[in-house]
């Protein structure tokens, strides 16, 4: 017997993802006018779904869409949604778009309801090779556009860096802007530098991650010296350690940049109890 199609949302209704349809004039189609949000579930259970869903505000106030629901419809929405597809470790991808007009105009529309579509993956744990033997990553310049801090459906410049790293053999690229390193095409940025982990700043060149966050508040309970600050270019390749961050992948380390190992060429220690206290901190 097939395995049942995965459940997907859209504009209120629950219905097979296959089904899925929208209008070739949805603004989201057309225009990537739209933002979206990725939340881990564990066992079931969303992961720091408050965290992400201020995040879609933010998102949703830097494009100036009204956010469709309240944060307590938005758990029951995405709570139901996991339970469809069988509760488990899922990826929850939601996503809202200025919705569909009756044409293609570049100037907002009025009295157009929004479109909200939702679905999800299974999650699976970071791969046995990226945790034994770290990923390979290239410096590339940053060429997207100046609000990186929106995480909005515009996601061409991503895919395209993420390409060039691709094609060099490598797992992800490490963007540069005007001389430092930011954050890779689709994670977070973190370097262990003099035994000291540093990530750059929250600011309009890089996306706010919440797995950044976390990672964080991990340094600060368990005493790891730790600061926020920019990494120059000469900084990250006398990194000790390289580790990028996301809600997927959780935390992985770099081994080899621009064809140099880094360190050892092996996962380093501060990232292996990085590593530890994030998947404690999961299931605490």
């Amino acid at each position: 017997m097939a395995d049942p199609l995965p459940v997907a949302y859209l504009n209120g209704n629950f219905l097979p993802l296959a089904e899925v349809r929208i209008s070739p004039l949805d603004r989201g189609f057309l225009f990537a006018d739209g933002v979206y949000e990725v939340i881990p579930a564990y066992q079931g259970k969303l992961f720091h779904p408050a965290a992400h869903l201020k995040r879609l505000q933010y998102s949703l106030d830097g494009i100036r869409l009204r956010n469709p629901h309240s944060e307590a419809e938005w758990n029951v929405l995405l709570d139901g949604l996991v339970q469809q597809n069988g509760g488990g470790d899922q990826a929850v991808y939601l996503q809202v778009t200025r919705g569909a007009d009756t044409g293609r105009e570049h100037a907002f529309p009025r009295n157009v309801p929004p479109t909200v579509f939702a679905m999800t993956s299974v999650l699976n744990a970071l791969p046995v090779s990226l945790a034994e033997n770290g990923a390979r990553a290239v410096t590339l310049d940053d060429f997207r556009w100046h609000r990186c801090d929106i995480k909005c459906v515009a996601l061409l410049g991503n895919v395209l860096l993420r390409q060039v790293a691709v094609d060099q053999g490598c797992d992800e690229a490490v963007l540069l802007r005007n001389g430092c390193a930011t954050e890779g095409t689709a994670s977070s940025l973190f370097i262990v530098h003099e035994d000291v982990i540093i990530t750059p700043p929250k600011s309009h060149d890089l996306l706010p991650s919440i797995t950044r966050d976390i990672i964080l508040e991990l340094a600060v309970q368990h005493r790891i010296a730790h600061r926020e600050a920019p990494i120059p270019l000469t900084l990250l390749h006398a990194a000790q350690e390289i580790w990028f961050a996301s809600s997927t992948r959780e935390v992985y380390a770099v081994t080899e940049l621009d064809g140099r190992r880094i360190g050892d060429g092996r996962p380093g220690p501060c990232w292996r109890r990085m590593f530890t206290l994030f998947q404690q901190h999961k299931t605490a």
